[in-house]
């Protein structure tokens, strides 16, 4: 997505960073500082705008929203990040296997 993008589609994207830190941590009911704890763990990483504030998009929200709720049943941060990296992992073997899968059957005729 490109700079030349109308605002109405960057709105649409999962992965455009439309929200400030003060919003993010607003929005997940927590603080900057629980957000700067993930980007150490390396769970997320925010862009930056060009004053070179932290920006943070919905699919790292979603992200961040789940390690939230793994230190709220009393995870630590970092063992709460590899279990949403994991789970991470996880879904996009599960997406792939499923196109590989699909592919297969249409090659032998087969519907889904």
């Amino acid at each position: 997505m490109t700079a030349d993008t109308p605002l109405s589609g960057r709105l649409d994207d999962d992965d455009y960073p439309a929200y400030t830190m003060g919003r993010a941590a607003e929005m997940l009911g927590t603080t900057p500082g629980f957000l700067r704890a993930l980007g150490e763990a390396r769970l997320i990483t925010p862009l930056r705008s060009e004053g070179g504030h932290r920006r943070y998009s919905r699919y790292q929200l979603r992200i961040a929203a789940r390690a939230r709720e793994l230190v709220d049943e009393g995870m630590p941060v970092e063992a709460a990040c590899r279990i949403v990296i994991l789970e991470d992992q996880l879904e996009e073997a599960q997406r792939i296997n499923a196109e590989f899968r699909r592919a297969a059957a249409a090659e032998r005729g087969e519907s889904q």
